[in-house]
């Protein structure tokens, strides 16, 4: 944007009347925290994927469940962590009690339900998916809500411009000219607003599909582990 352009813009909003600017000030609410939003959940998805691939890597290397709970700190972001976690405490609740159960048994160790672990691994599933679609929706309102208000600034601009038109009596392009500049930017503003956010939440959406589908994956896995080496 040249410099000019910058000052036009300016010297609109500052020209533009009450109505006007609240329209402005409200997108432009809307547009910075959805690219706050934006730009947190750009850092945080790639964060999650690459804690993923380097978790999942060390998880199918080690050979006991004991050993990846020592690696866990190391990937926070990964989504697949919580779900570990999840399925370890119930895995090791359910071999504690079978040992109380029969203290002097030193042979191989038993797991009493597997559908209780699968159970605590959706449970955690589900927390891991609720963390990593915080704050989308309101990348969704943003891009259904602001075209309206920017539509509701439209029609305001030309209502104005109409009656000026009353008032004065004139058409010329001189009378009308405020009232429909006041109408194209707060249309300009909406659309800047909604576009954006409309991007981003399909982009989220897309990367949210892969998390959920490698949190379901590793359940299963998980699951494989403990029924071939607890049952």
């Amino acid at each position: 944007m040249t410099e000019a352009s910058g000052t036009n813009i300016i010297q609109l909003f500052l020209q533009a009347g009450p109505t006007a600017r609240i329209v402005l000030g409200l997108l432009g609410a809307f547009s910075l925290a959805s690219w706050t939003i934006i730009l947190s959940k750009v850092w945080s998805f790639s964060r999650a994927a690459a804690d993923t691939r380097a978790f999942l890597v060390h998880f199918r290397k080690s050979r006991k469940f004991a050993d990846v709970l020592g690696i866990c700190d190391r990937y926070p972001s990964s989504p697949l962590i919580g779900v570990f976690r999840a399925g370890y405490t119930e895995l090791d609740q359910q071999i504690k009690a079978g040992r109380e159960v029969a203290p002097a048994d030193t042979g191989r160790l038993f797991v009493k339900s597997l559908a209780a672990i699968e159970r605590a691994l959706e449970r955690a599933g589900g927390v891991e998916t609720t963390r990593l679609t915080k704050f989308l929706p309101f990348l969704a309102t943003t891009a259904s809500a602001t075209p309206f208000v920017g539509l509701f600034g439209t029609v305001w601009g030309i209502m104005g411009s109409f009656r000026q038109i009353g008032l004065t009596g004139s058409t010329s392009i001189v009378t009308v000219a405020p009232g429909i500049s006041e109408a194209l930017v707060n249309t300009a503003a909406g659309l800047v607003a909604a576009v954006p956010a409309l991007i981003a939440y399909n982009y989220f959406n897309g990367r949210l599909k892969v998390l959920r589908a490698e949190i379901r994956d590793f359940a299963l896995e998980f699951l494989n582990l403990a029924e071939r080496h607890f049952t």
